[in-house]
């Protein structure tokens, strides 16, 4: 399910941007967002038909149901009361953001509703400008922290890892460490899609902020193979170390 179409985060990364595609808009992926304004409706009208679909759903998965936007148009929020008077579906909720929690009295009423928080890195530089559009990093986990506490399950994921910046030993230790901390016990991890809208994107912040990192972009970029493996090592010895 997703509630609007485009999505103010702006992510450098986003591989998402395909959905320009379908769209009228001039604008670049992530200085635009669609509303669909009888999302609510239209979901209530399929859910009362003759099939009744039982099972989970996913919330957000080409953009971001908790986007600046749903802070005025609330169409995520009623889609969740649609769900929760409906009873047979369980929604997950994927986000980069707090607004989630404003919610909590309604997935509070959903048994199996679930969420999800994508964290990519804890530098606080890198979020502000890979992400300038989503919640702080740890203005997430503190969220995530809440939504534990209220016994709603949350999870992490980690996507993508950004070469030089995420993927080190060093940027692995603070996430695994911050994460758990959390009280976040499920972690998912991903690695970089090089599509090339999301790479002309990357390439353009690492030149501007982060020059000493471009190095290991430009390397994944030409291996991601080999990259990922190396990756992987590192996050069994962080994991093996907490």
């Amino acid at each position: 399910m997703n509630p609007y179409v485009g999505c103010e985060h702006n992510c450098a990364y986003c591989y998402a941007a395909f959905m320009c595609r379908f769209s009228p808009h001039s604008e670049p992926w992530g200085e635009f967002a669609d509303v669909k304004v009888n999302f609510p409706e239209a979901l209530k009208k399929q859910l009362s038909g003759r099939s009744k679909p039982a099972g989970k759903v996913l919330i957000g998965t080409v953009t971001d149901a908790y986007q600046p936007a749903e802070a005025r148009y609330r169409i995520t929020r009623a889609s969740l009361e649609v769900l929760a008077e409906y009873g047979l579906l369980q929604p997950h909720i994927l986000t980069k953001s707090a607004l989630v929690l404003r919610d909590l009295p309604i997935l509070e009423k959903i048994e199996g509703a679930k969420v999800g928080f994508t964290i990519t890195t804890m530098d606080r530089k890198a979020a502000r400008v890979l992400e300038p559009g989503a919640s702080p990093p740890q203005v997430r986990l503190t969220a995530a922290r809440q939504l534990i506490k209220a016994g709603i399950p949350v999870w992490v994921f980690i996507a993508p890892l950004l070469p030089g910046i995420s993927d080190t030993e060093e940027g692995l230790e603070r996430l695994f460490k911050a994460i758990r901390e959390a009280g976040v016990e499920e972690i998912m991890v991903d690695s970089l899609n090089p599509y090339p809208s999301a790479v002309g994107r990357m390439r353009a912040a690492y030149r501007m902020h982060f020059p000493e990192a471009l190095p290991a972009l430009e390397e994944y970029l030409k291996n991601p193979g080999a990259c990922s493996e190396k990756v992987q090592e590192r996050i069994d010895r962080v994991r093996r170390g907490t």
